[in-house]
């Protein structure tokens, strides 16, 4: 039965990756709540869904004009330098402060949203 659950929240998250609208972070917190599995298991796993999910929205958002070619390259390296960076630093933190950090960044993004016109 819990596979159940684990396919239902990779559709609605890969629906939400699709528009763009953050379903790898609704997938983290899917993964710790529900899940059991610490702050690291499931961002492992997350940038292991990230992939295969932003590759297939990519043609769509190319094929809009939604994909700035003049910033792609420059932004895809300080993208895989900060990844490589963060991922090194969050693989030493104790869990509980990961889970802080993490939840401060969902406080602090929710409020921008709800506060945004």
């Amino acid at each position: 039965m819990s596979w159940i659950f684990a396919v239902v929240a990779g559709l609605l998250t890969g629906i939400l990756s699709g528009f763009g609208v953050g379903g790898g972070t609704l997938l983290l917190l899917w993964l710790t709540t529900f899940g059991g599995m610490t702050q690291q298991q499931a961002q492992g796993i997350n940038l292991l869904y990230f992939l295969p999910a932003a590759g297939a929205a990519l043609p769509s958002h190319w094929n809009n004009g939604y994909v700035e070619r003049s910033l792609l390259l420059p932004a895809i390296a300080a993208g895989l330098a900060a990844a490589a960076l963060t991922a090194w630093l969050a693989a030493g933190l104790d869990t509980g402060l990961l889970r802080r950090f993490f939840g401060g960044f969902l406080l602090v993004v929710g409020i921008r949203e709800l506060l945004r016109p």
